[in-house]
């Protein structure tokens, strides 16, 4: 029941995922969330540490776009300094969004990963568009109003795929 909210990997943090993790998968590209997967919901810009992952993923040859439902005042200040293109109001996990980023990053889906924080956006709406999808630990403790509602039937999920012997959190960290 549940296969569609299971990502294919979890990992701690962005700064896991690597060109050369990317390449053992035949991924080309990453279509990746912005809020609570690259930094936190209520940060405005870009740490030091996450500017060299990005410059790292560029010199690598790997292609990065930003896919965020927030406003684009919020992604634009974010993605524009970095030279991060980005599709804004995405209005994940409806499938015009990831459509739209993997145009743009000229791939397909199954040479992209969509990494993001949440079951219910991001992994659910990269496994209807059958891209690779990596589920990030989020980089915040606290959330906006929306996601606190997700992550409250995320933690249901969550106990339920437990129950029944599915892999969760807890096995990979």
């Amino acid at each position: 029941m549940y296969n569609f909210l299971l990502p294919k990997q979890f990992v701690t943090d962005i700064f896991q995922i690597t060109p050369e993790f990317l390449r053992e998968k035949g991924l080309k590209g990453v279509v990746t969330d912005l809020d609570n997967t690259l930094i936190e919901w209520d940060r405005a810009d870009a740490t030091e540490e996450l500017a060299a992952w990005f410059l790292m993923m560029k010199d690598a040859g790997i292609r990065i776009i930003i896919a965020s439902n927030n406003n684009e005042k919020r992604v634009k200040h974010f993605a524009k300094p970095l030279g991060i293109p980005y599709v804004h109001r995405a209005k994940k996990p409806l499938g015009r969004g990831f459509y739209a980023a993997m145009i743009q990053l000229g791939l397909r889906p199954q040479e992209t990963a969509m990494v993001g924080d949440q079951l219910l956006t991001d992994v659910m709406g990269g496994n209807r568009m059958k891209m690779y999808t990596i589920l990030v630990r989020p980089v915040a403790q606290s959330d906006g109003l929306v996601t606190k509602f997700n992550r409250f039937v995320e933690r249901r999920i969550f106990s339920d795929l437990k129950r029944k012997g599915k892999t969760t959190w807890e096995d990979h960290l």
